[in-house]
């Protein structure tokens, strides 16, 4: 529906906002090394003390993100209708009184709109909905019913088509999954820092980061001046730059045409660059740390190719959940999920919204040695594939069942070694596809990390994606990408993320 025009600028402006800004900010140069190796944080042992309690009093606000929210989807739709709509003349953001008393009383659909504009674009545009609340001061779930309303109003008032189904999923839910871990990460920029208040740079940062929160704090300034607490959380920080050495493409797509059957696109660019940012927040086993509100533990993974600016988006957070310990090596938490995937290896693609039962824990092997992990699973509703679709439409909707396996093992100060498996099954279940089919995809990744000198390191990592895609009008499709990369990496820690909670952690 809206962003098409500007999803390539959007997508050249993220990696260079997470590159460039997210790093230096969350490095552990501007840390204690003592207190990192008990437990990493992006913080120091002071932080800033704002002019107002964030989120009580005159910082909160229902007013102010319903007053955002309309505003900003106000010039989003001036946009489209004099700027994007000029050129393709479809009439789209024409909304007037009886497109919207239409809309309010017609029903739902699925819509039609490309891939890139329904499972990122949409998701970002809820997670500014989200952070237009958060940061007026509201609590996460107040903040996704804004999301939700805000999602409803743009369907019903915002176009003239129909209002979707699905876009209401991915930017309500999705964009709320996704504005979290925004906004906790812009948090984290204003909240480091040595003195007692965040400087230009830090707002500039957390404002890339999170626009609704940079624009909230410049347009209000002292009204909503204080700072998110993050309750000194554990967290690790990656950042990466690398280069496929070896690519391998399988596919038995196209190679028995049907006549007069569309042939799928299957170009492929093997020599492509790559830039990545992760980030664990929350890790379990830091002492006195609580996971009382949501998002209180989650993971954030972007990734940037040249050849594929938007490689993946992919964040899971904690809604729900308590810690628990096993005897005196093993720290983890379980709960609730909500989680936002957004995977394209160029030549098919996957994107989730979803709710999933899991737990991440670490576990003290020896002294020196951790194993890290995580397992989830879980039911959301998603996209994927590559198929023959009307008009822009070339992929398919319905139910995803979904499962994730991680583990990581840590090697003292040293070595680590990662792998990551994720299963998404696409059915036929609350799907428009009138005759059915289903997707079954499949992501595995392996990296083995060696520091090198002080936060510096580098990464070989193999990635692979498989697709098994079954129709009733088509042959069954496969596909199989695979990747090998060669790459520096910048930690944010030196013991890449382990908590080390046991009696005379500080001395080793």
């Amino acid at each position: 529906m809206p962003l098409r025009s500007r999803m390539n600028g959007l997508g050249r402006l993220l990696p260079a906002m997470l590159w460039c800004i997210a790093p230096p900010v969350l490095a552990e140069e501007e840390l204690d090394p003592a207190a990192q190796q008990v437990a990493p944080t992006a913080f120091n042992n002071d932080p800033p003390a704002p002019v107002l309690d964030w989120g009580v009093g005159e910082g909160r606000s229902y007013w102010t993100p319903a007053a955002g929210i309309v505003g900003f989807q106000f010039l989003l739709n001036q946009y489209d209708r004099h700027l994007y709509d000029q050129e393709k003349n479809t009439g789209e953001f024409d909304s007037d009184w009886d497109s919207i008393e239409r809309n309010f009383k017609g029903s739902w659909v699925y819509d039609d709109d490309p891939f890139l504009v329904n499972q990122f674009g949409h998701p970002y545009q809820g997670s500014i909905y989200h952070n237009f609340a958060r940061s007026a001061g509201l609590g996460y779930w107040e903040s996704l019913g804004y999301t939700v309303l805000g999602s409803a109003l743009w369907e019903v008032a915002g176009e003239t088509t129909p209002p979707s189904i699905n876009d209401q999923i991915t930017t309500g839910f999705g964009g709320s999954f996704l504005g979290e871990s925004l906004f906790r990460l812009a948090s984290l920029v204003l909240e480091s820092g040595n003195s007692s208040r965040p400087g230009f740079w830090r707002e500039l940062g957390a404002a890339a980061i999170s626009p609704a929160t940079g624009f909230n704090r410049w347009a209000f300034g002292q009204r909503f001046d204080g700072v998110f607490r993050s309750h000194d959380p554990a967290v690790h920080t990656a950042a990466a730059i690398g280069a496929n050495i070896n690519t391998s493409v399988d596919s038995n797509v196209n190679r028995n045409p049907v006549p007069g059957e569309p042939v799928i696109p299957q170009s492929f660019d093997r020599g492509q660059a790559a830039v990545d940012f992760n980030v664990a927040y929350g890790l379990p086993g830091k002492p006195g740390y609580r996971y009382e509100r949501p998002f209180d533990y989650f993971h954030f993974q972007f990734t940037a190719t040249t050849s594929n600016l938007l490689e993946n988006v992919i964040t899971r957070g904690l809604l729900y959940g308590e810690a628990y310990e096993v005897g005196d090596s093993y720290r983890g938490i379980w709960g609730l999920y909500g989680s936002y995937d957004f995977i394209a290896p160029q030549v098919f693609r996957v994107s989730t919204t979803a709710a999933s039962l899991g737990t991440h824990g670490q576990w003290w092997l020896s002294e020196t040695v951790a194993l890290q992990g995580t397992v989830m699973g879980g039911v959301g509703y998603g996209s994927g594939g590559v198929i023959r679709g009307q008009g822009d439409r070339d992929y398919h909707n319905g139910i995803t069942p979904q499962g994730l396996l991680s583990f990581r093992m840590i090697f003292g100060n040293r070595m680590l070694i990662e792998a990551t498996g994720r299963e998404y099954y696409i059915s036929d279940m609350a799907s428009d596809d009138p005759d059915g089919g289903s997707e079954n995809i499949s992501r595995g990744d392996v990296s083995l990390t060696l520091r090198v000198k002080d936060l510096h390191g580098v990464t070989l990592r193999y990635v692979v994606s498989h697709r098994e895609a079954r129709y009733p009008d088509f042959d069954d499709t496969r596909q199989t990408v695979g990747a090998i990369s060669l790459g520096y990496t910048y930690l944010g820690h030196r013991h890449f993320g382990a908590v080390d909670w046991r009696p005379g952690a500080a001395d080793r």
